[in-house]
């Protein structure tokens, strides 16, 4: 895949995401607007039907369409710009194009949770680090859950 390919792919992708993410909330504002949420307080408990109402879930449909088809054309483009950086003779770049993805995928679906023990409830086993010691990495991650209990 050339640069030139590479590059389009990418900077489509961000328009499209942009114009997707643009869609989605005129749709959900203009909803607001015409009053086609039945609203309790704060809450949307209900949508009145109608021609309005079916029309903007398009719009918002096809906003989500446009944003998951941006972020399917970054992804292209990434893979894309790995294998042209692999066909370098230093591989500088393929490593850090391969960090740089592999740390923005981690943080996408990071849910503030570092360790997969410590998500399980009412685990009592010890976080244990290297030699065996009890490690204390996870303590404020305690406190924020004490935090947001309160």
């Amino acid at each position: 895949m050339s640069k030139s390919t590479v590059t389009r792919l990418f900077i489509g992708g961000v328009i499209a995401v942009g114009a997707g993410a643009v869609l989605a909330l005129a749709a959900v504002w203009l909803a607001f607007a015409n009053d086609v949420f039945v609203m309790a307080g704060p809450d949307v408990v209900g949508v009145r039907g109608g021609s309005l109402a079916w029309s903007l879930l398009g719009l918002g449909i096809v906003g989500g369409l446009a944003i998951m088809g941006g972020l399917i054309s970054g992804l292209v483009s990434w893979i894309g710009a790995l294998l042209n950086t692999w066909q370098l003779e230093s591989k500088t770049w393929f490593a850090v194009l391969l960090l740089l993805g592999h740390l923005q995928l981690r943080l996408l679906r990071d849910d503030g949770v570092p360790d997969r023990r410590a998500r399980r409830h009412g685990s009592r086993r010890p976080d244990l680090g290297r030699g065996g010691r009890r490690s204390d990495g996870l303590r404020w991650l305690r406190h924020i859950r004490l935090a947001s209990m309160t």
